[in-house]
């Protein structure tokens, strides 16, 4: 039987104390913090600068029909995060200035690795998002930020991920596809999202009130990737530079919020074909190895926008958003990405903080990719989808999911989900896969 950690079991059971605690207590439901103020010191800290979190995130995925393993189960991933943000104009009296340290730690398993995914090859989206790049503690925020000229420019030095800055996008849903900056979810070997970091800059220049233009500088270094190089500040390993620039609007629309988000990446680091090798003929039938490009790119697109509104409650309301990226056909695996859905907060006077939401997703296999899995098998001599050495095929994957967002407190939301995926991993013999799942986000 599953069992659920002990911060599920002590959120969920005083949660329903929490409406008769004031804000200052533990597990008041107005509190931002389980713990509570800490009888008044959070808020005396916050004040003078000192910020600090400690946040959960829980998911369960079951499969409940389908995919590559029909043998039903479940499994739980999680994470832990501690962080710190402090005011440095409050502390120390530089003048727009900012720090943040954050430290996590993942652990757990993802129902996608051999359930719903053929093990061959994997999967492209994942139905615990919080699954991955290793179970380990990682240094994934370390960073200070200066402004500028008024405002007008703001610098950022330090360690973190591209997808904190560039192609950002929430991650209230549970299905990867939905979830987090997407571009690191189709280019993951240079582009590294949440929870690992590297050496970064970023310089961004506010055009107007609604209107900002950025651009950075990320170390690529695969190493940063491994499970023993969490803490890892050195620079050895690293291949190149991931480069991408973004412009960024956030209009108002008839009162209500959108952004808009348009980037390109570039990467100067040297990167493998997807299937011909030096001589230009398909490696997989020449055995040559697969010869290396130059270069590495792609671009993004992003839209989120609120089209309703309650009038006692601006912040209740139907939003919709959409994302896609578009990579390089030479050296991914992945050639583009489109994503669109919509979210509904406050939908019941009753449940004014609840949100409803709903996605759908295609990811697109590089036909280059394709014909590089085929010959491999023709070079096989093999056909037979069932033979263990059968490399599969992999096309076009399919995603959708509806989760309700049950606000149990400030400090508790838990969203319950379903997820569909057609043609898991992209591969047509494994059979299309239903998914529940549960995700669990709180604050202490």
């Amino acid at each position: 039987m599953l069992q659920l950690p002990k911060t599920c079991y002590i959120g969920l059971a005083f949660s329903a104390l929490a409406t008769s605690t004031s804000a200052s207590e533990m597990f008041a439901s107005d509190s931002p913090w389980m713990l509570g103020d800490w009888g008044g010191t959070r808020s005396e800290l916050l004040e003078k600068g000192y910020d600090f979190t400690l946040g959960y995130t829980g998911e369960m995925g079951s499969n409940l029909h389908g995919g590559y393993d029909h043998d039903r189960t479940a499994r739980y991933s999680d994470q832990f995060t501690f962080g710190s943000h402090l005011d440095l104009e409050k502390i120390l009296g530089w003048h727009d200035t900012e720090f943040k340290l954050t430290i996590t730690e993942r652990h757990g398993d993802n129902i996608s690795n051999d359930r719903i995914n053929d093990p061959r090859v994997g999967g492209f989206t994942s139905a615990q998002e919080v699954w991955g790049r290793g179970e380990t503690w990682r240094l994934t925020q370390m960073w200070i930020k200066q402004k500028y000229f008024d405002g007008a420019l703001d610098v950022k030095f330090g360690r973190f991920g591209e997808g904190e800055d560039f192609n950002s996008f929430p991650c209230d849903f549970q299905n990867l596809a939905f979830c987090g900056s997407q571009v690191g979810n189709w280019v993951g070997g240079i582009w590294y999202n949440w929870p690992v970091s590297q050496w970064a800059l970023r310089v961004r220049y506010n055009l107007s009130e609604a209107l900002y233009a950025q651009v950075g500088v990320f170390e690529q270094n695969p190493s940063n990737l491994e499970s023993g190089n969490g803490f890892k500040l050195s620079g050895s390993g690293t291949q190149g530079a991931v480069m991408p620039v973004e412009l960024v609007w956030s209009p108002r629309v008839n009162g209500l919020k959108g952004e808009y988000r348009a980037g390109y990446y570039y990467s100067n680091a040297k990167a493998q074909d997807v299937l011909k090798d030096s001589n230009g003929q398909p490696a997989a039938l020449s055995g040559a190895a697969y010869r290396s490009s130059s270069s590495k790119h792609g671009l993004w697109l992003g839209a989120q926008q609120q089209v309703t509104s309650l009038a006692s409650d601006q912040s209740r309301g139907l939003s919709l958003f959409a994302n896609a990226t578009v990579h390089d056909k030479k050296t991914n695996a992945i050639d583009n990405y489109v994503q669109a859905g919509l979210v509904y907060k406050g939908p019941f006077d009753a449940r004014a903080k609840d949100d409803i939401g709903f996605a759908l997703a295609r990811v697109h296999v590089n036909p280059a990719y394709r014909k590089n899995a085929r010959l491999a098998n023709q070079a096989a001599g093999i056909d037979d989808y069932d033979n263990p050495g059968f490399l599969p095929v992999q096309d076009t994957e399919y995603s959708a999911e509806l989760y309700y967002g049950i606000h149990l407190a400030d400090w508790l939301t838990v969203r319950p989900n379903l997820q569909y995926i057609r043609h898991p991993g992209g591969v047509s013999q494994v059979d299309s896969a239903l998914i529940g799942g549960l995700k669990i986000q709180s604050s202490f």
